[in-house]
């Protein structure tokens, strides 16, 4: 409800980004994901922070399942499907990669 006072203040766009870290976009990375007693299945990496990811994956993966991702050769992280809109899942890590990962991932030399 405006008052006197604030109804010609503008206001700012409300803020929709709820991550604590933010995502850095990948240019070309594989990853795999496995669900327990899988086989591993190819996927891309979107983008990243060090408490989530999105992948690119053409299995599905409801909301909730506990998966193992591989990214770049690392050893398996363990993560949780927070969402899938179909044709990507958003992950969130069960403990925040390494820093060292993160860089290794992120890094672009031009």
């Amino acid at each position: 409800m405006a008052t006197r006072l604030s109804q010609y203040r503008t206001v700012g766009p409300a803020l929709v980004e709820h991550r604590s870290e933010p995502r850095h976009r990948i240019l070309v990375s594989r990853a795999t994901v496995r669900k327990q007693g899988d086989a591993p299945i190819e996927a891309t990496l979107r983008d990243l922070s060090v408490y989530g990811c999105r992948l690119a994956c053409a299995s599905e993966h409801p909301e909730g399942e506990r998966l193992w991702l591989r990214l770049q050769n690392s050893l398996p992280v363990a993560a949780t499907v927070v969402w899938n809109d179909g044709d990507h899942i958003g992950c969130r890590f069960d403990a925040p990669i390494e820093r060292s990962l993160m860089r290794a991932l992120t890094l672009v030399i031009c």
